[in-house]
């Protein structure tokens, strides 16, 4: 709240960005699936446009703010749910002009018994009962009351649950939909990083290889590292025969901003990182470890290499996984009548490795879109 525009803030490791800001000085990742839904940190340095409200995993940034409060992209998101919730649809403006010609109708009709009963009868009370009988029975107040009511808890639940109605027509729009379009990241895979192979050389075995990577990255916050960390944990990614172990400690640690990490562990000096950061520092990678990187990367995943003394020891593969229940609940879509079409900020690779497992055609894929222009996509 204390921010202007033109104020440069820091931020450390681990802390929410106050504001849309531009970086001054520092390098880190930021983790943007508030916004992109994506579990891939994004590397940022000095001259890169950050965003308020996400989380920087890792490096210190100066950051120079460049739009506050009501100006920043989080601002305009809030925005779409109050629009969403104050404006009308059909049902709602049919009601309302039922209401404004019903409503005085109704009265003059009270009024009407009102006055033929006290004529005939002259009696008050029996007089005053007929006019509020009609009243309260004719008045379109639960027509006029109910619709606007249902609507407003309608988005503001839909809110709750992460479902963004831009508008109230669009609840009655739904039935004449004929394609759904899918984000991937959270919606049709599981929106966060895990382990999902391992490539050792020999004389290391998995366990070996992920032990020795894992107390090393034990140290880092960053999201691939506790991709790696969390593996150990849930065993998911080991033989079942490994013997339950706990990490290492490791010690003079050291933290290459978006390239890798280094520490010793028992003794051994252990590089976890990037292949082009290890090439860089004079560690040749095999043909094999090649390969298996290569691979995975035209998949769309993320790869780190381990070296152990110098020397190359496997490849370490992070990926988003596919929830369990996507492929399912696509097919049922196509039950009834909805063209499925994925569309993510991801690259062409990772968005037809998923589609491809859940039963979305490649045709139907659009990749490597920007948050602002899915709109333009989901007009087209």
């Amino acid at each position: 709240a204390r921010l202007a525009i033109g104020e440069e803030f820091i931020v450390r490791p681990g802390e929410k960005i106050a504001t849309d800001a531009v970086v001054v000085e520092g390098r880190s990742a930021l983790d943007e699936s508030l916004l992109t839904g994506e579990p891939v940190p994004v590397e940022v340095g000095p001259g890169d446009e950050v965003t308020g409200a996400t989380i920087n995993t890792s490096g210190r940034l100066v950051l120079r703010a460049v739009r506050v409060g009501e100006a920043t992209r989080l601002a305009q998101i809030g925005r779409l749910v109050t629009a969403a919730q104050s404006g009308k649809a059909p049902a709602q403006r049919l009601a309302d002009r039922i209401s404004a010609v019903f409503v005085p109708v109704v009265l003059v009709l009270a009024v009407a018994t009102l006055v033929t009963w006290l004529l005939t009868t002259g009696d008050v009370t029996r007089a005053f009962t007929a006019a509020v009988a009609v009243l309260i029975i004719a008045c379109p107040c639960a027509l006029g009351l109910a619709t606007p009511t249902a609507l407003l808890v309608g988005t503001g639940r839909g809110a709750q649950l992460g479902v963004l109605i831009k508008g109230p027509e669009v609840l009655e729009q739904t039935r004449r939909a004929d394609t759904v379009v899918l984000d991937k990241t959270g919606t049709v895979t599981e929106g966060r990083m895990s382990l999902v192979a391992i490539e050792p050389v020999e004389p290391f075995t998995t366990t070996g290889l992920l032990q020795l990577a894992a107390a090393v990255e034990a140290a880092s916050e960053h999201p691939v590292a506790r991709a790696i960390v969390a593996a150990v944990d849930s065993r998911e990614s080991l033989p079942a025969d490994s013997p339950a172990t706990t990490l290492a400690p490791v010690s003079d640690f050291h933290s290459t901003q978006g390239l890798g990490v280094s520490g010793l562990v028992e003794g051994r000096r252990v590089q976890v990182g990037r292949a082009n950061w290890l090439r860089e520092a004079g560690i040749v990678l095999p043909e094999q470890l090649s390969d298996a990187a290569r691979q995975a990367e035209q998949d769309g995943r993320t790869t780190v290499v381990v070296a152990v003394d110098g020397t190359a020891a496997g490849v370490l593969t992070v990926a988003d996984a596919v929830k369990g229940s996507s492929r399912q609940a696509i097919a049922q879509l196509r039950e009834l009548g909805l063209r499925p079409v994925l569309l993510t900020g991801d690259n062409e690779a990772a968005a037809r490795h998923v589609a491809e497992q859940v039963g979305i055609a490649a045709e139907d894929v659009i990749a490597g879109v920007l948050p602002e222009g899915k709109v333009d996509v989901v007009r087209q």
